[in-house]
């Protein structure tokens, strides 16, 4: 490779490869601002002590449900759990509750400080089960890019060993949408790092394809048939790194880095359909 910078600048920067993507987010934030009037939702719950360090709760129709936790993209330093509302109501229809993570973007925060806020997202969830009625044996991690890459991490989380009253199985599944799971790429991506700040030991570290998984986590893969051979070969690689908790990869070939976000928002879609059946505890076809 001549010029590492220029080819991952290009691989990792999705907006550029989509036409009309300032659209698509002009839709989602209409969309989410349409769900919080018309649902019956939680806001800004409080799970640590930093402003971004709050989540919506949005409660299912039944009381012990399962638990859907959506933690969102961009590039850890962009976008806001409010921007994804819309992805709730499927989930809500199918009987589960549903959980939208924030946490402090960078710069202000490194992604070890972002990692340890979700450590603690999810935890304050898992002991306010009873409060806010769900099913604490039933919680599912989804994320998208940045934030799948945050989910695998909740994934290979020694949970009992971050509070003593964590049980190993916390997140019984997880869901991984067009993620980054070796960050060593990002080194040679000067407009993400130039925020990031990250160091080859650093990425390593961070990197969950390279963490092995304490316990078998099941879970789902998927990647926009649209998107670049770096967001191809990342989804490939948590696939065959955690193999033997590895479910499912759900085949997307007209959807690129955004728009899977819609089809994981979209009722009968397979990759929604299929997230449903996950967090029901039923098995994808």
């Amino acid at each position: 490779m001549n010029n590492p910078t220029d080819y991952y600048t290009k691989q990792y920067d999705a907006r550029a490869m989509i036409s009309g993507h300032s659209r698509i987010y002009t839709r989602w934030v209409r969309e989410s601002a349409h769900v919080r009037r018309t649902r019956s939702g939680l806001y800004d719950l409080t799970y640590g002590e930093t402003a971004g360090e709050r989540l919506d709760f949005f409660p299912a129709r039944r009381g012990g449900a399962a638990l859907l936790v959506f933690i969102h993209g961009g590039w850890w330093r962009s976008l806001d759990k409010a921007d994804f509302s819309f992805i709730a109501p499927p989930y809500l229809s199918a009987g589960c509750n549903v959980a939208l993570l924030n946490y402090t973007l960078a710069p202000h925060a490194s992604i070890e400080d972002i990692t340890r806020q979700q450590l603690r997202a999810l935890a304050w969830l898992h002991r306010h089960a009873e409060q806010y009625d769900f099913d604490p044996q039933q919680i599912v991690v989804a994320g998208h890019s940045a934030g799948a890459h945050l989910a695998a991490m909740m994934m290979a989380a020694i949970w009992p060993l971050y509070g003593p009253d964590l049980p190993p199985d916390l997140i019984r599944a997880g869901v991984l949408l067009s993620g980054v799971y070796d960050l060593a790429p990002l080194l040679h991506a000067d407009f993400i790092n130039a925020d990031l700040k990250l160091t080859a030991q650093r990425a390593d570290l961070l990197s969950p394809a390279r963490i092995p998984q304490t316990r078998p986590t099941p879970f789902l893969s998927a990647v926009g048939g649209q998107e670049s051979d770096e967001f191809q070969r990342q989804n490939s690689l948590i696939g065959q790194a955690w193999k033997s908790s590895h479910i499912g990869n759900i085949a997307l070939p007209a959807e690129n880095h955004l728009t899977i976000c819609d089809a994981f928002a979209t009722p009968g879609h397979p990759l929604c359909e299929a997230v449903v059946k996950l967090v029901a505890g039923q098995k994808s076809d």
